[in-house]
């Protein structure tokens, strides 16, 4: 039987006209559904929404039942759920036509992925799909079947030159058969990437999938909980796939297997594969036992009196309730010299992170009170046991040990007050009972000469758990690299090779300081400093073990989801007949793309093309950059999708900046132009769309939130009611199902197309990120994250003492 986890919105138009067809009837009909489902809180509907459901009959084509099942939809009702209410009601004709009709049809759960390798490796295509249970699987290059592919998997090993090309798996069952996603395999040249193309600082995007942890062997009881974990890097990010016995895990695709409450049936053989669309990599074999029973009395040891049963640790000593981060990066200063590095930086780490599972939100240009609004939600965030992680790239400063994160509203002569304080910060995460506060400060440190305020944080907690990373040491510059149209600071050029190292914490950034000493441009000019009182062994790659609060977990997992769905695609049918369809991809947590792309068009039309326009105030949109034909030309430099989309359908991109200060829906016009074969004229044809706040903008973050006066105050408020996110989060939260939740910077809406996977095979995670032979032997110093060296006396501002308040 197919997957009944799928919802009621997977249905065809035709199945749900004729489900509301059959509910149409007085006795056993849509009112005594709506009655059952009503058991469940998110499906109990208003007086008005069932009289609206009554009054469908008075349209011509209308159907209540129908009606009913939009609703439904609307609120992410599954198909098990609705057949479980069927069921109840004894509506026998509904409940045969679904099993018979849908959820015994062909669902393909697994899609084969493009791979390139080095001629003469293996290389494996899978397909697997759920269904009836005489599945066959026949695999095809092109038009042409391959000999000896007619299983889930085709092994090609070696692969030759001859076997590039694309490749298709039709799965079916007697006369009902679909075809998969098509997969190309294609060989690169031995050796990595292209002349030039890479570096020993640099590694290039097509380097390999690295484990870096590997599962090991458990012995179990029956009750007990599995947990195996394999992590690795690679660029693109890595996909997971477990298998047991040889066989892929259904929705096992995470680099962490949990199964609670074990049998003996979850014994065997377990191994993981990672890949991407470049290369592939296995994990070791390891050997699960489930005893007694899972195998001979002889080799079975009780557990000796008075030793403890420390069960399965695949975490190490230490780990964590959740993994939070939040990244900025400032560039575009209104009254300072503009930076060019944050936002390659903010984007490296966002993809490095999320491979360790961190919910990370990366924003880019704050002012003052975007800076101190995104601060609160992200303690919002925070809570007992949790990972915290605070990154800054930009102007910055120290006065007398305390740090200053300069946002990019600060006027010409800014003082504390104009700037976040990152040691308030530190007391604000520490009252939320953190397992680990980690900061990397990639700013300069240098003395502001004439802000001779000396601001005074409260005590701090003795929790043994701070670890500071500066780029730079006191008063000192941090440097950027300029090179084409994207840079990095040095500090990220080193960090990002160790980040994924499964060590503490502390010795990862000594090792990044050790690399950084070996590097002559920097040095005598810019060394790591390092400050923490860390004294357990905990690492950024340590494992998420649920806390035991899960209401709380729940609640922190959704206020973080909701603040990164994107809008849903959609399309538009305009009355000369053409057919538009808008995407959206998001390249940070605050910047998110449009694409407009013509999916149909009448014969007697030669020419048309679909612009945005006339956008929402508070956003930032480039007119001059707005609807190119390339996401480059748009302005987006980190982003690529040009194996997803059709070449033979041209697209338009428009690049949206500063979400964060959208303060109502973002709407826009789509203007169709169009031209017809016997006119020269020009036809125009608009549409107004309205996408809602998509992405950051729920939050908010340009109102201001309330005080942090006291720690109790603090500490008594809570997740729904600290923040002017609340409103935002209770109005959002019966449309959020995990299929609208998308990680920003790594994804793009809806685009259902015939070849991979909606995930970018040519994503930058690493943009042009070669320091090049002319860099190291410049005689010119790289740029300086600060504002130019003068003396108090050039400075054209003046600073005055001000009360130890921000």
């Amino acid at each position: 039987m197919g997957d009944k986890n799928l919802g009621v919105e997977t249905l065809s138009e035709a199945t749900l006209n004729r489900l509301g067809y059959m509910l149409d009837n007085l006795e056993c009909g849509w009112k005594q559904l709506a009655k059952a489902v009503a058991e469940q809180p998110q499906f109990c509907y208003s007086d008005k929404e069932l009289t609206d459901c009554s009054l469908k009959v008075l349209s011509p084509h209308g159907s209540p039942g129908r009606y009913l099942l939009a609703l439904l939809a609307d609120r992410g009702c599954t198909l098990a759920f609705l057949l479980q209410c069927l069921k109840k009601i004894e509506h026998r004709e509904a409940v045969g036509f679904l099993t018979t009709h849908v959820m015994e049809q062909i669902d393909i759960t697994l899609q084969p992925q493009s791979q390139r390798v080095p001629e003469r490796s293996p290389v494996v295509l899978s397909c697997r799909a759920v269904g009836p249970v005489d599945l066959t699987y026949q695999w095809f290059k092109g038009k042409d079947e391959v000999p000896r592919g007619n299983g889930p998997e085709l092994v090609l090993n070696p692969v030759s030159p001859a076997q590039q090309g694309p490749y298709i798996c039709r799965v079916s069952s007697g006369d009902k058969y679909v075809f998969s996603n098509w997969a190309h395999v294609r060989l690169v040249r031995s050796g990595g990437a292209s002349a030039g193309s890479s570096s020993d600082y640099f590694p290039s995007s097509a380097s390999g999938v690295y484990i870096t942890r590997q599962p090991r062997p458990q012995v179990l009881m029956e009750g007990d909980t599995l947990y195996l974990e394999c992590t690795a890097q690679a660029n693109p990010p890595p996909q997971f796939q477990w298998y047991l016995n040889k066989q892929p895990m259904p929705n096992c695709t995470r680099s962490i297997l949990k199964i609670p409450c074990i049998t003996t049936a979850d014994r065997g053989t377990y191994c993981c594969k990672v890949y991407n669309l470049y290369h592939e990599a296995w994990s070791d074999q390891v050997q699960v036992n489930i005893g007694p029973g899972s195998f001979s009395d002889a080799s079975w040891e009780a557990p000796k009196v008075g030793v403890s049963d420390a069960g399965p640790r695949q975490m190490g000593d230490c780990c964590a309730t959740d993994k939070v981060a939040l990244l900025i990066g400032n560039m575009n200063y209104l009254h300072h010299r503009q930076l060019r590095a944050p936002m390659a930086d903010v984007h490296e780490l966002t993809n490095l992170l999320r491979q360790l599972d961190f919910k990370v939100v990366s924003l880019l240009d704050l002012n003052w009170q975007e800076m101190h609004s995104a601060v609160t939600e992200f303690l919002l965030l925070l809570d007992r046991g949790v990972y915290g992680l605070l990154y800054f790239a930009g102007h910055g400063y120290e006065n007398y040990g305390n740090s200053f994160m300069v946002p990019i509203d600060a006027p010409a002569s800014y003082t504390f007050k104009h700037c976040l304080w990152v040691q308030d910060v530190l007391q604000r995460m520490q009252e939320r009972q953190t397992g680990l506060n980690v900061f990397l400060l990639d700013m300069c440190r240098k003395r502001n000469p004439n802000d001779e305020s000396i601001p005074q944080p409260g005590p701090l907690r003795v929790t043994a758990n701070i670890v500071f990373g500066y780029a730079t040491c006191v008063d000192a510059e941090a440097f950027e690299v300029n090179k084409d149209d994207l840079s990095n600071g040095i500090f990220m050029s080193f960090l990002k090779k160790r980040l994924m190292e499964p060590e503490k914490v502390t010795v990862i950034l000594d090792k990044v300081a050790e690399d950084m000493g070996r590097c002559e441009i920097t040095r005598g000019r810019q060394a790591l400093e390092l400050r923490s009182n860390l004294s357990e062994r905990r690492a950024l790659t340590d494992s998420i073990q649920a806390p035991a609060c899960q209401v709380t977990a729940s609640t922190r997992n959704l206020q973080w989801a909701i603040a990164h769905v994107l809008p849903e695609c959609c399309c538009l049918q305009f009355e000369c007949g053409v057919k538009v369809q808008l995407g959206f991809a998001a390249e940070f947590s605050n910047i998110m793309i449009i694409y407009s792309r013509i999916l149909e068009t009448p014969k007697d039309i030669v020419s048309c093309s679909a612009q945005l326009s006339d956008f929402t105030e508070g956003p930032e949109v480039d007119l001059k950059h707005s609807n190119q034909e390339s996401l480059l030309e748009a302005g987006s430099l980190l982003l690529s999708m040009d194996d997803l989309l059709p070449l033979e359908q041209p697209q338009l991109f428009t690049r949206i900046s500063a979400l964060q200060r959208l303060k109502k829906e973002l709407s826009f016009t789509v203007c169709l132009h169009y031209k017809y074969t016997n006119l020269d004229e020009e036809v125009l044809e608009e549409q107004r769309v309205s996408v809602g706040k998509p992405l950051v903008s729920k939050l908010n973050l340009h109102e201001p939130r309330l005080s942090h006066t006291s720690s109790s105050d603090r500490q008594n408020s809570s997740i729904m009611e600290s923040s002017s996110f609340s409103e935002s989060f209770r109005a959002n939260l019966p449309d959020l199902n995990p299929s609208s939740i998308r990680s920003a910077s790594t994804s793009w809406s809806c685009y259902q197309g015939p070849m991979e996977s909606p995930t970018f095979s040519s994503l930058k995670n690493e943009p042009e990120e070669t320091i090049c032979p002319e860099y190291f032997e410049s005689e010119e110093p790289p740029a300086i994250k600060s504002l130019p060296s003068a003396s108090s006396q050039e400075l054209p501002f003046k600073f005055s003492n001000l009360p130890n308040s921000i």
